[in-house]
Protein backbone atom coordinates (compact mmCIF):
# COMPACT_ATOMS: atom_id res chain seq x y z
CA UNK A 1 0.00 0.00 0.00
CA UNK A 2 1.33 3.63 -0.67
CA UNK A 3 0.28 5.55 2.11
CA UNK A 4 -0.88 9.17 1.39
CA UNK A 5 0.35 12.36 3.13
CA UNK A 6 -1.20 12.63 5.94
CA UNK A 7 -0.03 8.55 7.36
CA UNK A 8 1.98 8.28 10.09
CA UNK A 9 1.86 4.66 10.95
CA UNK A 10 1.75 1.86 8.23
CA UNK A 11 1.11 -2.03 8.98
CA UNK A 12 1.62 -3.80 5.97
CA UNK A 13 1.84 -7.72 6.00
CA UNK A 14 2.58 -7.74 9.83
CA UNK A 15 2.69 -11.55 11.58
CA UNK A 16 4.17 -12.67 14.98
CA UNK A 17 4.63 -16.22 15.39
CA UNK A 18 5.68 -18.70 18.34
CA UNK A 19 7.55 -21.89 18.11
CA UNK A 20 5.65 -24.31 20.63
CA UNK A 21 6.03 -27.75 20.81
CA UNK A 22 2.45 -28.63 19.39
CA UNK A 23 2.98 -26.31 16.07
CA UNK A 24 3.18 -22.78 15.25
CA UNK A 25 1.20 -20.39 16.99
CA UNK A 26 0.15 -17.34 14.85
CA UNK A 27 -0.94 -14.61 17.13
CA UNK A 28 -0.87 -12.00 14.04
CA UNK A 29 -1.71 -12.59 11.56
CA UNK A 30 -1.01 -10.95 8.17
CA UNK A 31 -2.30 -7.57 9.72
CA UNK A 32 -2.87 -4.80 7.08
CA UNK A 33 -3.27 -0.72 9.17
CA UNK A 34 -2.69 2.31 8.41
CA UNK A 35 -3.28 5.33 11.41
CA UNK A 36 -3.57 8.71 9.83
CA UNK A 37 -1.33 11.78 11.52
CA UNK A 38 -3.12 13.45 14.86
CA UNK A 39 -5.99 10.84 14.82
CA UNK A 40 -7.29 8.85 17.55
CA UNK A 41 -7.20 5.18 16.18
CA UNK A 42 -9.19 2.45 18.85
CA UNK A 43 -8.21 -1.27 18.44
CA UNK A 44 -11.02 -3.63 19.57
CA UNK A 45 -11.47 -7.52 20.21
CA UNK A 46 -11.75 -10.10 22.89
CA UNK A 47 -8.98 -11.05 24.70
CA UNK A 48 -6.47 -13.34 23.15
CA UNK A 49 -7.49 -11.98 19.48
CA UNK A 50 -3.90 -10.30 18.75
CA UNK A 51 -4.56 -6.55 19.92
CA UNK A 52 -1.95 -6.30 22.55
CA UNK A 53 0.50 -8.26 20.26
CA UNK A 54 -0.41 -5.47 17.50
CA UNK A 55 0.67 -2.68 19.67
CA UNK A 56 4.22 -4.08 20.48
CA UNK A 57 4.23 -4.88 17.11
CA UNK A 58 3.89 -0.78 15.76
CA UNK A 59 7.21 -0.34 18.08
CA UNK A 60 9.22 -3.78 17.07
CA UNK A 61 8.62 -4.41 20.75
CA UNK A 62 7.47 -8.50 20.35
CA UNK A 63 9.35 -10.73 22.94
CA UNK A 64 11.46 -13.59 22.33
CA UNK A 65 10.85 -16.19 21.29
CA UNK A 66 7.81 -14.71 19.37
CA UNK A 67 8.84 -13.74 15.62
CA UNK A 68 7.90 -10.54 13.83
CA UNK A 69 7.79 -10.28 9.92
CA UNK A 70 5.84 -8.21 7.66
CA UNK A 71 6.78 -3.96 7.38
CA UNK A 72 6.12 -1.87 10.13
CA UNK A 73 6.67 1.99 8.28
CA UNK A 74 7.03 5.29 10.39
CA UNK A 75 6.66 8.43 8.94
CA UNK A 76 7.95 11.72 11.06
CA UNK A 77 7.38 13.82 7.98
CA UNK A 78 5.54 12.36 4.56
CA UNK A 79 8.52 12.08 2.33
CA UNK A 80 10.78 10.53 5.19
CA UNK A 81 9.77 6.80 5.81
CA UNK A 82 11.36 4.94 8.60
CA UNK A 83 11.43 0.92 8.45
CA UNK A 84 10.83 0.38 12.44
CA UNK A 85 11.67 -3.52 11.75
CA UNK A 86 15.42 -2.83 10.12
CA UNK A 87 16.18 0.02 13.29
CA UNK A 88 19.23 -0.97 14.84
CA UNK A 89 18.80 -1.19 18.94
CA UNK A 90 19.88 2.07 19.40
CA UNK A 91 18.14 3.85 16.38
CA UNK A 92 14.96 1.48 18.07
CA UNK A 93 16.11 2.92 21.58
CA UNK A 94 15.67 6.45 20.39
CA UNK A 95 12.73 5.66 18.06
CA UNK A 96 10.72 4.41 21.62
CA UNK A 97 9.55 7.41 23.88
CA UNK A 98 11.31 10.27 21.76
CA UNK A 99 8.69 9.48 18.09
CA UNK A 100 6.70 6.52 19.37
CA UNK A 101 5.56 5.84 23.36
CA UNK A 102 3.49 3.18 24.93
CA UNK A 103 0.92 3.00 27.99
CA UNK A 104 0.08 0.26 29.70
CA UNK A 105 -2.66 -1.09 31.51
CA UNK A 106 -1.34 -2.13 34.83
CA UNK A 107 0.44 1.62 36.04
CA UNK A 108 1.93 -0.20 39.65
CA UNK A 109 3.56 -2.62 37.51
CA UNK A 110 5.06 -0.07 34.97
CA UNK A 111 6.77 2.29 37.68
CA UNK A 112 9.51 0.58 39.97
CA UNK A 113 8.43 0.91 43.46
CA UNK A 114 11.19 2.19 45.63
CA UNK A 115 11.69 4.91 43.28
CA UNK A 116 9.78 8.56 43.54
CA UNK A 117 7.87 9.52 40.49
CA UNK A 118 9.93 11.96 39.78
CA UNK A 119 12.86 10.03 39.57
CA UNK A 120 11.28 8.26 36.95
CA UNK A 121 10.68 11.22 35.33
CA UNK A 122 14.62 12.46 35.75
CA UNK A 123 15.60 9.07 34.86
CA UNK A 124 13.71 8.72 31.23
CA UNK A 125 15.25 12.45 30.82
CA UNK A 126 18.91 11.85 31.68
CA UNK A 127 18.53 8.18 29.41
CA UNK A 128 17.38 10.35 26.07
CA UNK A 129 19.99 13.00 26.64
CA UNK A 130 17.02 16.05 27.49
CA UNK A 131 17.83 18.83 29.80
CA UNK A 132 16.15 17.71 32.96
CA UNK A 133 15.10 21.51 33.90
CA UNK A 134 13.50 21.88 31.12
CA UNK A 135 12.16 18.42 30.98
CA UNK A 136 10.93 18.44 34.73
CA UNK A 137 8.98 21.90 33.79
CA UNK A 138 7.48 20.23 30.88
CA UNK A 139 6.81 16.97 33.20
CA UNK A 140 4.99 19.84 35.95
CA UNK A 141 3.07 20.76 32.64
CA UNK A 142 1.53 17.77 31.84
CA UNK A 143 0.45 16.36 35.53
CA UNK A 144 -1.53 20.02 35.63
CA UNK A 145 -2.94 18.47 32.23
CA UNK A 146 -3.80 15.62 33.80
CA UNK A 147 -6.00 17.64 36.98
CA UNK A 148 -2.74 16.43 38.92
CA UNK A 149 -0.88 18.74 41.49
CA UNK A 150 2.66 18.06 40.18
CA UNK A 151 4.59 18.66 43.48
CA UNK A 152 2.73 15.96 45.18
CA UNK A 153 3.01 13.48 42.98
CA UNK A 154 6.33 13.94 41.99
CA UNK A 155 7.32 13.23 45.39
CA UNK A 156 5.31 10.29 45.70
CA UNK A 157 6.23 6.39 45.45
CA UNK A 158 3.59 5.04 43.18
CA UNK A 159 2.44 2.72 46.30
CA UNK A 160 1.31 6.53 47.46
CA UNK A 161 -1.24 7.15 44.71
CA UNK A 162 -4.54 5.60 43.91
CA UNK A 163 -4.94 3.73 40.32
CA UNK A 164 -6.56 6.98 38.54
CA UNK A 165 -3.38 9.08 40.01
CA UNK A 166 -0.93 6.40 38.99
CA UNK A 167 -2.39 5.79 35.61
CA UNK A 168 -2.39 9.73 34.82
CA UNK A 169 1.25 9.90 35.75
CA UNK A 170 2.16 7.15 33.77
CA UNK A 171 0.78 8.90 30.63
CA UNK A 172 2.43 11.97 31.36
CA UNK A 173 5.50 10.19 31.84
CA UNK A 174 4.93 8.43 28.02
CA UNK A 175 4.68 12.35 26.89
CA UNK A 176 7.43 13.55 28.76
CA UNK A 177 9.58 13.61 25.45
CA UNK A 178 7.24 14.89 23.10
CA UNK A 179 6.21 11.48 20.76
CA UNK A 180 4.35 12.20 17.70
CA UNK A 181 2.46 8.71 18.74
CA UNK A 182 0.85 7.40 21.77
CA UNK A 183 -0.07 4.05 21.92
CA UNK A 184 -2.19 2.75 25.00
CA UNK A 185 -2.70 -0.82 25.56
CA UNK A 186 -5.94 -1.11 27.79
CA UNK A 187 -5.29 2.15 29.88
CA UNK A 188 -8.91 2.12 31.41
CA UNK A 189 -9.07 -1.59 32.01
CA UNK A 190 -8.00 -1.76 35.76
CA UNK A 191 -10.25 1.50 36.61
CA UNK A 192 -13.76 1.87 37.44
CA UNK A 193 -16.60 3.35 35.09
CA UNK A 194 -16.24 7.01 36.75
CA UNK A 195 -12.45 7.32 36.35
CA UNK A 196 -12.77 5.46 32.89
CA UNK A 197 -14.79 8.21 31.77
CA UNK A 198 -12.17 10.93 32.95
CA UNK A 199 -9.42 9.32 31.68
CA UNK A 200 -11.03 9.20 28.20
CA UNK A 201 -11.80 12.97 27.96
CA UNK A 202 -8.36 13.64 29.74
CA UNK A 203 -6.99 11.76 26.71
CA UNK A 204 -9.00 14.04 24.13
CA UNK A 205 -7.73 17.11 25.73
CA UNK A 206 -4.11 16.02 25.71
CA UNK A 207 -4.38 14.64 21.83
CA UNK A 208 -5.66 18.49 21.34
CA UNK A 209 -3.55 20.35 22.79
CA UNK A 210 -0.50 18.18 21.68
CA UNK A 211 -1.59 17.21 17.93
CA UNK A 212 -1.25 13.64 19.02
CA UNK A 213 -1.42 10.74 16.89
CA UNK A 214 -3.44 8.06 19.56
CA UNK A 215 -3.90 3.94 18.73
CA UNK A 216 -6.04 3.03 21.58
CA UNK A 217 -6.39 -0.36 22.91
CA UNK A 218 -9.50 -1.77 24.85
CA UNK A 219 -12.01 -4.80 24.79
CA UNK A 220 -14.47 -2.35 25.45
CA UNK A 221 -16.05 -1.38 22.09
CA UNK A 222 -18.88 1.02 23.15
CA UNK A 223 -15.65 2.90 25.25
CA UNK A 224 -13.56 3.34 22.19
CA UNK A 225 -16.51 4.80 20.21
CA UNK A 226 -16.57 7.73 22.41
CA UNK A 227 -13.17 8.15 21.92
CA UNK A 228 -11.60 7.16 18.72
CA UNK A 229 -12.10 8.59 15.19
CA UNK A 230 -11.68 5.27 13.96
CA UNK A 231 -12.01 1.82 14.73
CA UNK A 232 -10.15 -1.38 14.03
CA UNK A 233 -11.93 -4.74 15.08
CA UNK A 234 -9.91 -7.55 15.66
CA UNK A 235 -10.99 -11.32 15.89
CA UNK A 236 -8.26 -14.29 15.61
CA UNK A 237 -5.56 -12.53 14.97
CA UNK A 238 -6.84 -10.26 12.24
CA UNK A 239 -8.66 -7.14 11.63
CA UNK A 240 -12.30 -7.74 10.51
CA UNK A 241 -13.67 -4.44 10.19
CA UNK A 242 -12.55 -1.36 10.07
CA UNK A 243 -14.36 1.98 9.84
CA UNK A 244 -15.38 5.60 11.37
CA UNK A 245 -16.79 5.16 15.08
CA UNK A 246 -20.45 5.96 13.30
CA UNK A 247 -19.87 3.10 10.92
CA UNK A 248 -18.22 0.80 13.48
CA UNK A 249 -20.95 1.12 15.93
CA UNK A 250 -23.81 2.67 14.29
CA UNK A 251 -23.51 0.46 10.80
CA UNK A 252 -21.24 -2.38 11.81
CA UNK A 253 -21.42 -4.91 8.81
CA UNK A 254 -19.27 -8.31 10.37
CA UNK A 255 -21.35 -10.19 12.28
CA UNK A 256 -18.25 -10.51 14.78
CA UNK A 257 -18.36 -6.92 15.31
CA UNK A 258 -22.14 -7.11 15.99
CA UNK A 259 -22.30 -9.45 18.37
CA UNK A 260 -19.43 -8.00 20.37
CA UNK A 261 -21.71 -4.57 20.53
CA UNK A 262 -24.41 -7.13 21.72
CA UNK A 263 -22.44 -8.67 24.67
CA UNK A 264 -20.23 -5.76 25.98
CA UNK A 265 -22.50 -4.32 28.78
CA UNK A 266 -23.36 -0.60 28.54
CA UNK A 267 -25.48 2.21 29.75
CA UNK A 268 -27.66 2.20 26.80
CA UNK A 269 -28.49 -2.22 26.05
CA UNK A 270 -31.38 -3.54 28.41
CA UNK A 271 -29.78 -6.02 30.37
CA UNK A 272 -32.22 -8.72 28.92
CA UNK A 273 -30.97 -8.25 25.52
CA UNK A 274 -27.51 -8.71 26.50
CA UNK A 275 -26.01 -11.95 24.83
CA UNK A 276 -22.65 -13.82 25.00
CA UNK A 277 -20.99 -14.86 22.01
CA UNK A 278 -21.39 -18.39 21.68
CA UNK A 279 -18.50 -20.72 21.23
CA UNK A 280 -14.72 -20.30 21.28
CA UNK A 281 -11.97 -18.40 19.46
CA UNK A 282 -9.86 -20.76 17.12
CA UNK A 283 -6.51 -21.62 18.22
CA UNK A 284 -3.59 -20.17 16.96
CA UNK A 285 -2.13 -22.77 16.27
CA UNK A 286 -5.39 -23.85 14.05
CA UNK A 287 -6.34 -21.15 12.77
CA UNK A 288 -9.05 -21.96 10.42
CA UNK A 289 -8.63 -21.29 6.30
CA UNK A 290 -11.60 -20.01 5.97
CA UNK A 291 -13.27 -16.98 7.75
CA UNK A 292 -11.77 -17.37 10.89
CA UNK A 293 -15.43 -16.48 12.95
CA UNK A 294 -17.20 -18.81 10.75
CA UNK A 295 -17.95 -21.38 13.35
CA UNK A 296 -19.33 -19.21 15.54
CA UNK A 297 -21.43 -17.24 12.87
CA UNK A 298 -25.35 -17.53 12.09
CA UNK A 299 -24.06 -16.12 8.33
CA UNK A 300 -21.65 -19.01 7.89
CA UNK A 301 -22.08 -21.41 4.92
CA UNK A 302 -19.56 -23.67 3.11
CA UNK A 303 -17.74 -20.49 1.40
CA UNK A 304 -16.85 -19.17 4.77
CA UNK A 305 -15.70 -22.55 5.47
CA UNK A 306 -13.09 -23.21 3.34
CA UNK A 307 -12.12 -19.52 1.96
CA UNK A 308 -11.03 -16.53 3.75
CA UNK A 309 -13.30 -13.67 2.69
CA UNK A 310 -11.04 -10.71 1.16
CA UNK A 311 -12.32 -7.23 2.78
CA UNK A 312 -15.31 -5.49 1.08
CA UNK A 313 -14.65 -1.95 0.54
CA UNK A 314 -18.07 -0.68 1.47
CA UNK A 315 -17.19 2.96 1.82
CA UNK A 316 -13.26 5.00 1.41
CA UNK A 317 -13.45 4.66 5.23
CA UNK A 318 -15.52 1.44 5.92
CA UNK A 319 -14.07 -1.79 5.12
CA UNK A 320 -14.87 -5.45 6.24
CA UNK A 321 -13.97 -9.05 6.07
CA UNK A 322 -16.98 -10.46 5.53
CA UNK A 323 -19.31 -12.71 2.40
CA UNK A 324 -22.57 -11.31 4.21
CA UNK A 325 -22.23 -7.79 4.92
CA UNK A 326 -25.90 -6.80 3.66
CA UNK A 327 -27.30 -9.51 5.42
CA UNK A 328 -25.50 -9.09 8.85
CA UNK A 329 -27.98 -6.43 9.98
CA UNK A 330 -30.97 -8.28 9.94
CA UNK A 331 -29.27 -11.73 11.29
CA UNK A 332 -28.03 -9.77 14.63
CA UNK A 333 -30.27 -6.79 15.11
CA UNK A 334 -28.90 -4.10 17.21
CA UNK A 335 -31.05 -2.13 19.81
CA UNK A 336 -29.73 0.94 20.01
CA UNK A 337 -28.68 1.54 16.50
CA UNK A 338 -30.57 4.76 15.73
CA UNK A 339 -29.18 6.61 18.39
CA UNK A 340 -25.77 8.71 17.44
CA UNK A 341 -22.13 8.35 19.38
CA UNK A 342 -21.35 10.62 22.28
CA UNK A 343 -18.04 12.37 22.06
CA UNK A 344 -15.84 13.54 25.18
CA UNK A 345 -15.00 17.06 25.11
CA UNK A 346 -14.07 18.45 28.40
CA UNK A 347 -13.41 16.45 31.80
CA UNK A 348 -16.71 16.10 33.68
CA UNK A 349 -16.48 18.43 36.76
CA UNK A 350 -17.67 15.11 38.62
CA UNK A 351 -14.73 13.29 37.33
CA UNK A 352 -12.05 15.86 37.92
CA UNK A 353 -10.64 18.57 40.25
CA UNK A 354 -9.16 21.99 38.96
CA UNK A 355 -5.32 22.14 38.60
CA UNK A 356 -3.36 22.49 41.75
CA UNK A 357 -5.90 19.62 43.09
CA UNK A 358 -5.43 15.81 43.52
CA UNK A 359 -8.67 15.11 41.76
CA UNK A 360 -10.21 11.96 41.49
CA UNK A 361 -9.40 8.70 42.52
Amino acid sequence: MSPGKDVVLDVEGARVQFEMDRGVARVLDDVDLSVSREEIFGIVGESGSGKSMLAASMLDAVEDPGVLSGSITYYPSPDEPVDILELSAEELRQLRWEEIAMVFQGALDSFNPTLRIGQHFQETLSAHNVDRQSGMERARELLSDLYLEPEQVLASHPHELSGGMRQRALIALALLLEPEVLVMDEPTGALDLLMQRSILSLIKKLQRKYNLTIVFISHDLPLVANLADRIGVMYAFDLVEVGTAEDVVEGARHPYTRALLKAVPNLETPYAEMQPIAGRAPDPVSVPKGCSYAERCPLADDQCLDVHPPYDDLTDEHRVACYYPEEAPAAIPLPFEDQSVERPDDPPEAAGAAPGKEGSR
